[in-house]
């Protein structure tokens, strides 16, 4: 079993242990923080930032949290990538989209930034699947926009919504504005909006098996964790591999992440009207939330690594 089939089995093995849920000796299974220390660090990272900050930060396990701006509505950038992965997958475990259906890349659909199907050939033959998996490993926008073409925009609306998160929305195809169905939004929060506590929640559901199916969400927390931007929340955590999704615009930078640790821990990060807009792993953003990634990552213990005794 590679190492990150072994993680998303883990965070569905976890999921199934009550907080607080007594191991042997009578032990609780699982560890507390010093969250009122966590949050300050977190507050004074935030505080030194010339932008906007909001987080949620929410311990699945132990039921710790602590949040900043919370239920402000933040642009999400490409993290809005996520809500559109979980309608594909609603969809799928419903028997109205399959994982092996095709999508053809035509010229017309390819768009720039990032991802690497704009540079195939034209007419390219994929899959449902393999646009989920670059909609989110690459953040590939044209990606993105073959699986909007599919599934309708208004289908993530939709599902968000039964999950009680109404203010995650899409609202248009990435690049391409004149396909917007909200274009007042558009204009003002880009290809997508939530907030910090809505999309921790998406998260958690995640987590808990509860966004789709336990078997659909393992296999998108299996994508999830094959993302390789680690120059936010990940970059100064070693050893862990971790389900999360990261968004970029001029103004804005996001992180939704999920870290496995001892105990299951959800850390979303949002900004907005960011005064360094350069695009650079030391952008401000991306320095402050390295720290906080950091500080998260050492607040609570970690899993003992298997074969070895606690």
């Amino acid at each position: 079993m590679s190492t990150r089939c072994a993680l998303v089995a883990m965070l569905v093995a976890v999921a199934a242990i009550p907080a607080g849920a007594g191991a042997q000796g009578g032990r609780d299974v699982f560890q507390h923080a010093d969250t009122a220390s966590l949050h300050r660090s977190f507050e004074s990272l935030a505080n030194a930032h010339h932008g906007i900050v909001g987080y949620s930060v929410s311990n699945l396990d132990t039921g710790e949290r602590f949040e900043r701006r919370g239920d402000e509505t933040f642009s999400t950038a490409s993290l809005i990538k996520v809500p559109i992965l979980v309608t594909v997958y609603d969809l799928v475990e419903k028997g109205q989209l399959a994982l092996d259906d095709p999508l053809t890349v035509l010229k017309l659909d390819k768009v720039g930034g990032s991802g690497q199907l704009q540079f195939l050939h034209d007419n390219a033959l994929i899959t449902v699947h393999d646009a989920a998996w670059l909609m989110i490993t690459l953040s590939d926008n044209t990606a993105t926009n073959l699986l909007l073409d599919r599934i309708i925009i208004r289908r993530v609306w939709d599902k968000m919504e039964k999950l009680g998160l109404p203010h995650t929305k899409v609202h248009s195809k990435s690049f391409l504005r004149n396909s917007s169905v909200a274009m007042d939004s558009s204009v003002k929060y880009g290809l997508g909006v939530t907030t910090p506590n809505e999309m921790a929640r998406l998260f958690a559901l995640l987590a808990d098996g509860r966004a789709v199916s336990p078997r659909a969400d393992s296999a998108m927390l299996d994508i999830l964790a094959h993302n390789d931007a680690f120059d936010k929340l990940q970059r100064y955590v070693q050893g862990l591999d971790v389900p999360h999704k990261t968004g970029d615009t001029d103004q804005v930078r996001t992180e939704c992440a999920l870290f496995p640790l001892q105990s299951r821990v959800v850390a979303c990060v949002l900004t907005k009207d960011n005064q360094d807009q350069r695009y650079m792993i030391d952008n401000d953003a991306h320095v402050m939330m390295a720290h906080m990634g950091e500080a998260l990552a050492g607040a609570w213990p970690r899993r003992p690594e298997p074969g070895r005794r606690p």
